[in-house]
C-alpha cells in the first residue's frame, strides 16, 4: 500500500500535466500475476489490485489502473491465455483503479456503480490536485444502484454495492463457485487505516457496516482480493474490520463523551497502530472517523 499509494498521489497530481510526467512516474513498473483459482486471477502493478475471471466467454477485468499501464495489463491478461477484455467493472472512480478505461472503453464494455460515472464525468478538484472528467469513451457504459450479476465462465460473480465507505460509489465482487471476493478498496490489507474519502462520499461508519456485509458471505476457504496489498483470506479480511471498528469506537465514545476532536488529536489513543510512511494515518482516520459519525447523526436525524 505504501508505494503504491505513493504512486496514487503522484499521478494524481500529474494528471492534468503532460502524459510524459506519467510514464516517467510509471514506466518501471511490472505487472505480477497471481492465479487464486482456475480462470481468476490477480494482478499486482501500480494502483489497485486487478482482479480477472477468464475463460470461454470472455475475460471481466476488475478495475484497470493506471492509464500508461494498459499495454503492460493487456500483455499480462494475454500471458494467464485469456482473450482480450471484454468487461470492465470498476470498484469506485479513483485515477489509481479507473485510470485505464479510457483505453479499455475502446474495446470492452465498462461497468460501474452510479456514483462512480456521475464523478468521473465531472471531474473534481482534489487534495491530490485537479482531475479533469474523463471523456465519453471511458465512462461506465452500464451503471447500477444495488448491483448486477455475471454469469460468466462457469462462475456466478456478484457486482454489489453493500453501503459503500471509502467512497459513496464502492463495488465489490463475489465469485460465488471459485469462493474470491474482491474487496475495492474497503480494505488495504497492509495499510493500518482506510482512506475514507469525504470528499467523495466517504464514510467511516458506512464502511464497518459494508464489511460486515462482505464477512457474511464469506468462510474459513475464501480468497479475498483486497483494494491493496497482498490477496489475503477470511481471517485477514475480519481482522481489518475489526482494526476499523475499534478505531471508530474509540472516536465514538470520545466523540460521545463530550470530547473535542482537537482535545483527542492531543491524546490521540490511535496512535499505537500507526505505521510509518503509511497514506493514512492515525490523525487522518481520526479526523474522518469525526466527520462520518457527524454526519451519520445529521442522517439519523432526519
Amino acid at each position: 500500500m505504501r508505494r503504491t499509494a505513493r504512486l496514487f498521489a503522484l499521478s494524481l497530481i500529474a494528471v492534468s500535466a503532460p502524459v510524459a510526467a506519467q510514464f516517467e512516474n510509471l514506466d518501471k513498473v511490472e505487472i505480477r500475476t497471481q492465479t487464486l483459482a482456475p480462470g481468476v486471477a490477480v494482478l499486482f502493478g501500480a494502483g489497485g489490485n486487478i482482479g480477472v475471471s477468464h475463460g470461454l466467454d470472455g475475460t471481466v477485468l476488475i478495475d484497470d489502473q493506471f492509464a500508461p499501464l494498459t499495454g503492460k495489463i493487456v500483455a499480462a491478461v494475454a500471458a494467464l491465455g485469456a482473450t482480450p477484455v471484454r468487461y470492465v467493472v470498476n470498484t469506485h472512480w479513483h485515477f489509481d483503479h479507473a485510470g485505464g478505461n479510457e483505453n479499455f472503453g475502446k474495446t470492452a464494455t465498462i461497468f460501474a456503480h452510479r456514483a462512480v460515472r456521475v464523478r468521473l464525468a465531472a471531474g473534481a478538484k482534489t487534495r491530490f490536485g485537479d482531475i479533469p472528467p474523463t471523456p465519453p469513451q471511458g465512462l461506465p457504459v452500464v451503471t447500477y444502484e444495488n448491483g448486477v450479476t455475471f454469469h460468466i465462465n462457469g462462475d456466478e460473480i456478484e457486482a454489489m454495492f453493500t453501503g459503500g465507505g471509502h467512497t459513496d460509489g464502492d463495488t465489490a465482487l463475489y465469485w460465488r463457485k471459485a469462493n474470491v471476493l474482491h474487496t475495492g478498496d474497503l480494505m488495504m490489507s497492509d495499510a493500518p487505516f482506510p482512506f475514507v474519502d469525504l470528499e467523495s462520499g466517504g464514510n467511516a461508519v458506512h464502511l464497518v457496516a459494508s464489511l460486515d456485509k462482505l464477512l457474511a458471505m464469506t468462510n474459513a476457504e475464501t480468497k479475498v482480493i483486497p483494494g491493496h496489498g497482498p490477496v489475503t483470506d477470511r481471517t485477514g479480511l475480519q481482522a481489518w474490520r475489526d482494526r476499523i471498528a475499534g478505531a471508530l469506537d474509540t472516536v465514538r465514545k470520545a466523540r460521545d463523551g463530550g470530547a473535542t476532536l482537537e482535545a483527542f488529536l492531543a491524546t490521540n489513543p490511535l496512535k499505537a497502530l500507526d505505521r510509518p510512511k503509511a497514506f493514512i494515518d492515525s490523525e487522518g482516520f481520526a479526523r474522518a472517523a469525526w466527520a462520518s459519525l457527524a454526519a451519520t447523526s445529521v442522517e439519523h436525524a432526519h
